[in-house]
């Protein structure tokens, strides 16, 4: 049994090293790609004005890879010893260990507990609601589509997350770190992905735009007889959605991905 990863290349070649450490066949197939916004003016403008900022939200660890590359000098931190006050906001633990890897401080990291239901806006409201006061200003750092486009439309999540802000009498601003591209697909790779439809390989499906980045790459391809492990319920409804013929929902933390695979032997 084979698992599909569609996550970005450089996270997809990680969980293929995870998953096959625990003995299952892991291949990568990014159904997402990303790169650098092509214009880091708002980017460069978002830390200037870090300070003005009750916290600053980053909805992955590509989000904060890229803002931090944004980082121009003598731009304020997220360190004990700073001025400023703002926080840091992580959605999970994997966006968690992004923002530690690029120097922020864990006293200044709020994140959703390891045991939350699940690793999302939702859950990481519950953690940092209560820091929010009317007058604040909070910041949602975001990936865009090819033009660049973070328009507050997309991201049901994150959308969610700005009104509850805005409830708070609250300001949520946004800002676009990185772009995301559907990638351009090898023959090799679409016979992969035509196998893997019904040869009972296991997708495993960590965004909702992955699984219309594949409904779009393969228009006529029946997923009646695919399975695929969801980890969040909303990408799990797209999944369904699709024409998945099976879909397993599962928190997206490494052994239980691994627990809801082997489930489905």
């Amino acid at each position: 049994m084979r698992v599909i990863v569609t996550r970005p290349e450089r996270e997809a070649q990680r969980w293929v090293r995870d998953l096959s450490a625990h003995g299952l066949d892991a291949v990568a197939l990014p159904l997402i790609q990303v790169g650098p916004v092509d214009d880091p003016a708002d980017l460069v403008q978002a830390w200037r004005h870090l300070a003005e900022y009750v916290g600053v939200m980053f909805v992955s660890g590509n989000a904060v890879e890229h803002f931090f590359a944004s980082k121009p000098p003598l731009a304020p931190e997220f360190s004990a010893q700073a001025a400023i006050k703002t926080r840091a906001w992580a959605t999970g633990p994997g966006t968690a260990r992004a923002l530690l890897r690029e120097g922020v401080a864990p006293d200044r990291l709020d994140v959703p507990a390891l045991d939350a239901g699940q690793f999302d806006s939702e859950a990481l409201w519950q953690v940092v609601g209560a820091q929010v006061h009317a007058g604040d200003r909070v910041l949602i750092v975001r990936g865009g589509d090819a033009a660049g486009s973070g328009s507050p439309g997309q991201g049901t999540g994150r959308e969610w997350f700005a009104n509850r802000v805005a409830q708070a009498g609250a300001r949520a601003d946004f800002v676009v770190a990185y772009q995301r591209y559907a990638p351009q697909f090898s023959a090799h790779e679409c016979e992969l992905a035509r196998q893997a439809a019904t040869d009972g390989a296991v997708w495993l499906l960590s965004s909702t735009e992955a699984v219309a980045n594949l409904s779009a790459w393969l228009p006529g391809q029946s997923w009646s007889r695919a399975r695929a492990v969801a980890t969040h319920p909303r990408i799990a409804a797209a999944a369904r959605m699709a024409g998945f013929g099976v879909v397993c929902e599962s928190r997206p933390t490494l052994p239980d991905v691994v627990a809801s695979i082997e489930s489905m032997r």
